[in-house]
């Protein structure tokens, strides 16, 4: 088997695709998929250049990739969630990656039936960002008609998801974002659409419910929450991870706003509503570039660059 491996912490040049990897053994309740198409993940990005690893202490080498798309090729015993043949999509379990290989193996749990209205690649973008999106805004909270959702990165992976869900659910949604993706912003549901360089978020009104998908500045976008609003802190500072989380993990403790920290483990119900939304057309996957595995240098050396739109996604 073929996958995406790195042994080492560092910049982009750190990861290679290895031939010759032993697949994991498929369990009693496993299902073994072999991969059509994987998306890459901007959190990855620390990851995979070691900030984070007094916290997640991760053993090298390590994979990368959480979400997939791709047909059964081989089910345990017990399996009663998918056939042989049938085309999934699904996440790594929670707390490992892998996705970007050929096949992977997981529990059923982690995988349910992929829409086919749109195509593998363009559904790749979709299991991990998409859950991460409906869980905040329908489970955490109960969005609301008439509430006002702040999306901050609203073009990333969450964010284009969190847009076009709000606006769905009938929210009256203020993305902010870089300028070149506003138009699309606008027309996927935001009411505003702000150019991040060019707004202060001290200047922005109050808002229900915040999903900041940026990390940065915390404390004022919190201010910014009616009283009993929600933000939820979805990225950590990229330069001060490990100081962001402390400042999350404290601010649990003010009572007056919600903090909705979380780290996305998606239900087999999660990934079924997900596909249902793609299906009748609330939710369109967007996908920045699809590149060949082997190109997955380039995509996170994208991913740092900024400015990507959706996800990136490569196939095997």
């Amino acid at each position: 088997m073929r996958a995406v491996r790195y042994d080492r912490y560092g910049g982009p040049e750190v990861l290679a695709v290895v031939d010759g990897l032993t697949p994991p053994p498929v369990g009693a309740t496993d299902v073994r998929v072999e991969v059509a198409a994987a998306a890459v993940g901007g959190g990855e990005i620390p990851i995979r250049a070691g900030r984070l690893r007094r916290v997640l202490r991760q053993r090298l080498p390590a994979g990368t990739g959480v979400d997939f798309v791709g047909t059964v090729a081989q089910t345990g015993t017990a399996v009663t969630r998918a056939s042989a043949g049938d085309l999934v999509w699904g996440v790594m379990p929670h707390g490992t990656f892998g996705s970007a290989a050929e096949s992977v193996v997981v529990p059923q749990e982690r995988v349910a039936m992929a829409p086919r209205s749109v195509t593998a690649t363009e559904a790749a973008a979709l299991p991990a960002s998409g859950t991460t999106a409906l869980h905040a805004l329908t489970r955490r909270v109960r969005l609301r008609p008439g509430q006002r959702l702040l999306v901050r990165g609203a073009a990333g992976g969450v964010g284009v998801v969190a847009v076009q869900l709000g606006a769905a659910l009938g929210a009256h949604v203020t993305a902010l974002a870089g300028a070149a993706h506003l138009p699309w912003l606008r027309g996927s549901g935001a009411a505003e659409a702000l150019d991040h360089r060019q707004t202060r978020v001290e200047d922005l009104g109050r808002f229900d419910v915040i999903v900041d998908l940026v990390g940065t500045h915390l404390a004022q976008v919190r201010g910014r929450l009616v009283r009993g609003g929600t933000l939820f802190p979805l990225a950590l500072d990229p330069s001060r991870p490990i100081r962001a989380a402390l400042w999350v993990a404290a601010g649990s403790l003010d009572r007056r706003t919600r903090l909705g920290a979380f780290s996305n483990d998606p239900s087999p119900e999660e990934l079924e509503e997900l596909a249902a939304l793609v299906e009748e057309g609330t939710i369109t996957p967007v996908v920045s570039a699809v590149l060949a595995m082997e190109d997955i240098a380039e995509a996170h050396r994208r991913l740092e660059r900024g400015g990507v739109r959706g996800k990136i996604v490569v196939t095997p």
